[in-house]
């Protein structure tokens, strides 16, 4: 008989919370619960002060909950939903301690795919660069970090949970020469991700170090669009290469996508380069050419920014129903205008030493 959200719930009011005299159910610590193809994941969210006594306690739940009959993989993340401050060190002659953006183990570069609204292809634009990079003969893994909105499983053919050897370590999946990982395989098609920013913050870190990547020469992140606490999270905890801004010609997303680009230069992150999506619509059926959401206005952007445009790639019908049916249209239509848009991006990463 398969184990039930139930069952679970029953052996986590077992467990103390070490700060309260309720067990750590009825103190509101557990979150996110999810039981599905007898694997068990959920947060538990406790305060930062208090962090340390909570070790023991995740534990002892992982160890309860993987003996229970029916579990196969259990997966606690702990997040801290506050941060207090050190108190200021005023001794003189100290050298302070950095705590920066580290490496990855086993990946050679990050580069993050952003823009600063939704609805511009930036998905698109990541998983056809990915193949790309991918056909180039490169290692290339693609992170799904649009936890709200994610589409990569559906754009790469991918479907499936991912399996777990040990309840920790995350074993990816593939397609195309393509490692990827995405929140989308973690729920169902229609669950939204209802989670604060502890909750994605500690997701998305759990998928850059708990999964096992492998050897990768780069790692294509799919971020949310705008300037929210992922793409921040991601710059601070990981070292990133580069980021490449989506964006149409359209004036409302240039608006937003030089919000993005002010972002990273706060974060001290170097923009690769930016791409205008959607930059122009020629007719399946007359050949007629038309701009729908105008022309040019990327590449006036990236002039006066001083950094160079990557690609103008045309609204196509082929585009988008290539990533509908889960093989981007570098795969399933290589020979193509389109599809030479994306390999011209890759082979330009590479001969730059960007990936």
């Amino acid at each position: 008989m398969p184990v039930t959200r139930e069952d679970v719930l029953k052996v986590l009011k077992t467990l103390n919370d070490p700060i309260s005299d309720s067990n750590i159910v009825d103190a509101g610590l557990v979150k996110a619960l999810t039981v599905q193809d007898q694997a068990v994941r959920f947060v538990l969210e406790v305060s930062a002060r208090h962090a340390e006594n909570y070790h023991a306690v995740r534990q002892e739940a992982e160890d309860k909950i993987k003996a229970l009959k029916g579990v196969a993989a259990v997966s606690v993340v702990m997040t801290a939903h506050s941060t207090q401050a050190a108190p200021p060190d005023l001794k003189p002659n100290r050298a302070s301690t950095p705590a920066g953006p580290a490496r990855i183990p086993g990946i050679d570069r990050i580069i993050a795919i952003a823009s600063g609204k939704g609805g511009v292809g930036k998905s698109t634009v990541a998983s056809n660069i990915a193949c790309a990079l991918a056909v180039e003969g490169r290692r290339v893994g693609l992170l799904d970090a649009d936890v709200y909105g994610p589409s990569q499983p559906r754009m790469l053919g991918v479907s499936g949970r991912p399996s777990s050897p040990d309840g920790k370590t995350i074993l990816p999946m593939r397609n195309f020469g393509v490692t990827m990982m995405s929140m989308g395989l973690m729920a169902n098609d229609d669950q939204a991700v209802v989670w604060r920013g502890p909750m994605l913050m500690g997701a998305l870190q759990q998928m850059l170090t708990n999964v096992q990547w492998g050897a990768l020469d780069v790692l294509i992140v799919d971020l949310p669009p705008g300037t929210g606490d992922v793409p921040m999270t991601l710059v601070q905890k990981s070292k990133l290469d580069g980021a490449i801004i989506v964006s149409t010609p359209q004036d409302v997303a240039l608006l937003d996508a030089r919000k993005g680009i002010d972002m990273f230069n706060q974060l001290g992150t170097r923009i690769i380069g930016m791409i205008e999506n959607m930059s122009t619509h020629i007719c399946s059926a007359c050949g007629h050419e038309e701009h729908t959401f105008g022309h040019g206005g990327v590449a006036a952007e990236a002039k006066k920014l001083n950094v160079p445009l990557l690609a103008e790639i045309p609204l196509h019908l082929d585009i988008r129903m290539a990533s509908d049916g889960g093989a981007p249209i570098v795969i399933s239509k290589p020979d193509s205008p389109q599809a030479e848009c994306f390999r011209k991006i890759a082979r330009d990463l590479i001969a730059n030493g960007d990936a």
